[in-house]
């Protein structure tokens, strides 16, 4: 039986020293890889009678950073917001870009990232160039975009989802219980519900309130756009929304005008050489967002005097070794870094502060308000929100001196939580027990963690609260819920009762934002950006953003075996999963107060049906 365990831990320890080798000759392919491309890859150049083909497929966040182990890992490639954005901006100046074509999908992005590409579409109308639309599957945000396009294709036996806005909640009390995990919550806010899926079996009236609210705002906005720009009433579209048109005979959707007309794609592009009065032989000429990174926005002027935009999405957190999210993380030490830069640079005039998350650790966040704030008496800071800038996400807004967002941002979500699990349970069913000692009354509070024998290591604490902890807790959320309104009172020149009022963990749309006085302006970056420059009193100024993007060899080098085993993890069990497993890890370091908002889910695909 030795001699067995021997060979056992032999061939384990083989196996592994055999994936490190493989991890590394991996990561030595990819450098390589990527050296015989990066220089082996021509300068784009835009040729005559071009179209902008901006794909509304996959994931669109705020900003993207190259990083190696996307590619190792196959992840989907994100587009940056700033990219189509800047992209449409140069087609619509130059003379070489004939027009837009977008070529709506299966599009995951907000419809505050949606409303900016659409206001840009807008503008570029302006310059009489053409957008065509056609897609083999239109979302809803991805169809809101394309409403601006005349005409709009869809493919003959394609889908449009049209269906109205709403969200479900998996609630899974029970699933924790049926396993021996207690979640106790101490939280501050009536509306604060991301604890109520630990908690309840089904939403709060408050919860219901809120969104239903908030859905219904958002979906205004959505209709009376679309009405505009199609022509077609919003009780019409309501109505059509309705009877819920994803499963609709497409020759249904013409006749609604919601589109108009079918096509396969190939025809579309047969289309698109007849506006430009091309022949069938001759080729169309298709530039990417990507392709047009390398083209020039025009001739200008050196300018000295900079306006800053600091891009931050995604979770606040205070802890390092979660910077392997491909959507990014806001962490303590990387932007209390960049804003003191930003601060000491005498030629940044002003900071624009582009805000998309839901919020995290309440201790980052404060650490991270403190640093604009901090910035902000140095030089203006105008915050732009994306998406998200809700809970932490607002928290490290409101120091600013003006805040813009658009109508269908979610933001406020003031208020704070702590979640806390408790083993107690599912030690018992495993059959292990704890005994202590100690020097003092709560020696060993946060000391017990239950594990499992074999596998080692505490997954989380083994026995609930006592009626002393609890209340000490308790008296710390509190705390930094009291904290969470000082700020906001002070950022927002109101008193800690007006943003109570307006607080309790709710959540507001853009629209209702303004009207309760927690931002100042609607618009998107550019309205941001033209708000700092007149604060700070600047006519000529260039745009810098900010943090710099890194090479692909820097990501490298900098990323750790550790990143790219929680990246993988995220692959594997979802960001959700990942999500409650960073819960059980703050916990270990006392960071427990949160201050994160509910996601709001989109829509889904309809199921895939095969001959």
């Amino acid at each position: 039986m030795k001699s067995f365990f021997k060979m056992l831990f032999a061939s384990c320890l083989g196996v592994f020293i055999a994936g490190f080798i493989l991890f590394i000759l991996c990561v030595a392919s990819i450098a390589g890889i990527a050296t015989i491309s990066m220089g082996s890859k021509p300068t784009y150049v835009l040729e005559p009678k071009t179209v902008l083909k901006v794909d509304l497929t996959g994931v669109i966040n705020d900003r993207v950073e190259e990083n190696p182990f996307d590619f190792l890992l196959n992840e989907t490639k994100a587009l940056g917001l700033n990219d189509v954005i800047s992209a449409i901006k140069k087609a619509k100046d130059n003379d070489k870009i004939a027009g837009i074509y977008l070529k709506a999908g299966m599009l995951q992005t907000g419809f505050a990232s949606a409303r900016q590409i659409r206001d840009a579409l807008l503008s570029f109308k302006e310059s009489g160039k053409f957008i065509v639309a056609y897609g083999d599957q239109y979302t809803q945000n991805s169809y809101y975009i394309a409403s601006v396009a005349s005409p709009i294709f869809l493919n003959p036996e394609g889908i449009f989802i049209f269906q109205g806005l709403g969200m479900s909640i998996q609630f899974e009390k029970g699933f924790y219980e049926n396993i021996g995990i207690e979640w106790q919550v101490f939280k501050v806010g009536t509306f604060k519900s991301a604890v109520e899926p630990y908690i309840h079996d089904k939403m709060s009236d408050a919860n219901k309130e809120q969104h239903s609210s908030i859905l219904n705002d958002i979906w205004g906005t959505l209709l009376a756009d679309i009405s505009e720009s199609r022509n077609i009433l919003t009780d019409k579209l309501n109505q059509y929304a309705d009877k819920c048109m994803t499963f609709a005979d497409p020759k249904i959707i013409v006749a609604n005008q919601l589109v108009d007309s079918l096509k396969y794609g190939d025809e579309v592009e047969s289309y698109l050489k007849r506006l430009l009065d091309l022949t069938d032989d001759e080729d169309l000429e298709i530039a990417s967002v990507n392709n047009l990174k390398a083209i020039p926005a025009g001739i200008e002027k050196i300018k000295k005097d900079k306006i800053a935009v600091l891009f931050a999405e995604g979770i606040i957190t205070d802890n390092e070794k979660e910077q392997f999210f491909a959507t990014g993380v806001i962490t303590v030490k990387k932007y209390a870094e960049e804003i003191d830069n930003l601060k000491k640079d005498k030629d940044v005039k002003a900071v624009v502060f582009r805000v998309n998350s839901r919020g995290g650790s309440a201790f980052a966040s404060e650490q991270i308000h403190h640093a604009v704030k901090a910035l902000n008496e140095v030089k203006p800071v105008v915050v732009s929100m994306g998406d998200y800038a809700a809970s932490g996400g607002y928290y490290i807004a409101a120091p600013a001196s003006k805040i813009v967002a658009e109508p269908t941002t979610i933001t406020g979500s003031i208020g704070i939580y702590g979640l806390i699990p408790s083993g107690a349970s599912l030690a018992k069913k495993i059959g292990v027990t704890h005994d202590r000692v100690g020097t003092n009354k709560h020696s060993n509070f946060n000391n017990e963690a239950v594990g499992i024998p074999l596998l080692g290591g505490g997954l989380l604490p083994a026995r609930p609260f006592n009626a002393d902890e609890s209340a000490m807790i308790r008296a710390y959320i509190e705390r930094g819920y009291d904290t969470f309104l000082s700020r906001c009172a002070d950022g927002r020149g109101k008193t800690k009762a007006e943003i109570d009022a307006i607080g309790q963990g709710r959540i507001w749309s853009g629209n209702q934002a303004l009207s309760n006085g927690l931002i100042d302006e609607l618009g998107g970056i550019d309205k941001a950006v033209e708000i700092a420059a007149g604060l700070a009193g600047v006519d000529q100024y260039s745009i810098e953003e900010y943090p710099l993007q890194k090479d692909f060899f820097t990501h490298l080098l900098e990323e750790s075996v550790n990143n790219a085993e929680m990246r993988i993890l995220d692959i594997f069990i979802g960001k959700e999963a990942l999500e409650r497993k960073q819960l059980l890890n703050v916990w270990r370091t006392f960071d427990i107060r949160q201050a994160v908002a509910p996601e709001i889910v989109q829509p889904a695909a309809p199921p895939l049906i095969k001959n």
